[in-house]
């Protein structure tokens, strides 16, 4: 899929659900993570995204976000910085979001916590440099046409030392330049995982919830279309994770003093 194609697809999207889901059931848009019986401590009015709130906590929680700047880049619907603001302690949190109807969202449901919400573009970054200590960017960098334009800008905006934590999936063939990418980018990696397993687990154990959710806002002619979205067990996309087709992917980069241009 083509990123205009795409973008188009996601304006839909956030619009089809901005109108359908009334009672904002809809606050993360990842595929979520489980390793065995190992879960984590949540407030009864979060166990309903548990899947979805545990990627971002092991994303979040490799390295200490306590009372650091935090900008998340490719917010969505604000779930996941929500989580980070509430149980991480982080001193600021900046969500940024293509998507005018997901920041929207987000300003409204998140208005009684201490945050800031952007439309912006995760390539031309509107930021001072040196702004954050860890940007965050989970399940949104696969939709972006040029990579290197965003890892140069998360460069710029973060501050010596500071940290990107990217999580996201690549089709196979896709893996080696992501990887010759952050090759070509300053960061130092320091950590590289794949997580797909994980993600298969959460997938499946969610996969019912997630059904019900679709049932009850979808008519039934966008019910197909929103299980495949979501990746819900037995789909084409749920398929190509099993069969390793995608794999999902974990980095922890951080800043170092640039030894060459970025590309």
């Amino acid at each position: 899929m083509s990123e205009r194609i795409a973008n188009i697809f996601f304006r839909l999207l956030y619009w089809y659900i901005s109108k359908m889901d009334k009672k904002s059931d809809i606050t993360f848009m990842n595929y979520g993570y489980s390793k065995g019986s190992q879960e984590i401590a949540l407030h009864e009015i979060d166990k309903k995204n548990k899947y979805p709130a545990q990627l971002y906590d092991y994303v979040a929680t490799n390295v200490d976000i306590k009372g650091k700047d935090v900008l998340e880049v490719g917010c969505g619907r604000g779930g996941g910085l929500s989580y980070i603001n509430r149980y991480l302690s982080p001193k600021t949190v900046t969500g940024l979001d293509l998507n005018s109807r997901a920041i929207k969202f987000c300003r409204k449901n998140y208005s009684g916590e201490k945050n800031t919400f952007l439309q912006g573009n995760a390539q031309l970054l509107k930021f001072e440099s040196n702004s954050f200590d860890v940007v965050i960017n989970v399940e949104s960098s696969h939709r972006y046409n040029q990579m290197s334009k965003f890892l140069e800008e998360v460069y710029r905006v973060l501050r010596p030392g500071g940290y990107l934590l990217l999580a996201d999936f690549r089709v196979q063939d896709q893996i080696a330049i992501l990887n010759e990418r952050l090759r070509n980018a300053n960061f130092k990696v320091v950590t590289t995982e794949i997580i797909t397993p994980n993600v298969l687990e959460a997938l499946m154990l969610s996969s019912g919830e997630t059904e019900k959710l679709i049932k009850k806002i979808a008519p039934k002619f966008m019910q197909g279309i929103g299980k495949k979205f979501a990746a819900t067990e037995g789909t084409p996309t749920f398929n190509k994770f099993v069969s390793h087709e995608f794999e999902y992917l974990f980095f922890v980069l951080t800043k170092t003093p640039a030894l060459r241009p970025c590309r």
